[in-house]
């Protein structure tokens, strides 16, 4: 594993997200904050070692837990409401916000965080994807005054990053197959002769208050954003949801229907105005009170 200040490789211990680990996870934290402490989890977890790592690994990129040396391992409050309200993992937005906090996490989730936001090919091969990410991973590492991390660990993040975004019809899985990620149904990958091409998702079935979650660290205390800054911004919702600009509109136009956003089109300036000042928990928390 390569854990480096500012940004980490490997953590995963090379398994993906898997259905049915957030809930076991969160159930087993909010039991017992030392649950980690004993052969790594895995007693309780009804895993092995190093499956429980990957749990505990993927539980903190998504911003679900903390953890102190002193105290052990707690929920946060997005992970206490997440576990209230959709502890399964049901409804699509929670995957979605799931997948925005741990594309955004450049600290935990390094190569996630570079594919979404600084990998620009729309159509790759797996060596291509290994090639490039080294590079970006290389210049991350300079951005944060820390150690270039081994080539082995990027190209083990890209393998992940390809199988747990892969659809899953396409990767030979299905729904029922607990091996799949919960992200794959995001069809955010497809293949196309030996290689693989990044996808649009159908507007029409992404929850638009992902993109109202997303619009606290977009704005940033400003009044307004223009829907060019939001298609290229980092972490913003054209990267972490690879949206064109009519998906996008048509996803603002649903927030504006709501009364959530008022989007100004005079004069070609498309500007976005939220109607009020929302961190992403109390977007996520307004949308399970729907």
């Amino acid at each position: 594993m390569a854990g480096i200040k500012g940004i980490r490789f490997k953590g995963h211990e090379t398994f993906t997200l898997r259905e049915g680990w957030l809930n076991k996870g969160l159930n087993e934290v909010r039991k017992n904050p030392r649950v980690f402490a004993q052969n790594y989890g895995a007693d309780a977890l009804g895993v092995g070692p190093n499956m429980a790592k990957a749990i505990r690994y993927w539980l903190r990129c998504a911003g679900l837990t903390r953890e102190t040396a002193k105290d052990g391992v707690f929920l946060t409050d997005m992970g206490e409401l997440i576990f209230a309200r959709d502890p399964y993992t049901e409804d699509p937005f929670t995957l979605w916000l799931l997948h925005c906090r741990i594309a955004s996490n450049r600290a935990q989730a390094t190569a996630w965080n570079l594919f979404f936001n600084r990998f620009g090919y729309e159509e790759f091969e797996r060596r291509q994807l290994a090639e490039e990410m080294r590079g970006l991973a290389a210049a991350a590492a300079r951005e944060a005054g820390t150690t270039v991390p081994a080539e082995k660990s990027v190209e083990d993040d890209c393998d992940a990053i390809v199988h747990m975004y892969l659809d899953k019809g396409e990767s030979g899985g299905t729904p029922e197959d607990k091996n799949v990620s919960p992200f794959a149904v995001l069809g955010l990958l497809e293949p196309a002769d030996g290689k693989y091409c990044r996808k649009q998702p159908d507007p029409g079935r992404l929850p638009e208050d992902v993109v109202l979650c997303l619009m606290e660290q977009c704005v940033r205390g400003k009044k307004s954003i223009g829907i060019d800054e939001l298609l290229i911004m980092e972490n913003g919702p054209g990267r972490l949801l690879q949206l064109k600009r009519n998906a996008l509109a048509e996803l603002l136009e649903r927030l504006e229907a709501r009364g959530r956003v008022t989007v100004n089109r005079t004069a070609g300036l498309n500007m976005v105005y939220p109607a009020e000042e929302l961190t992403q928990y109390e977007a996520a928390e307004a949308y399970y009170r729907r």
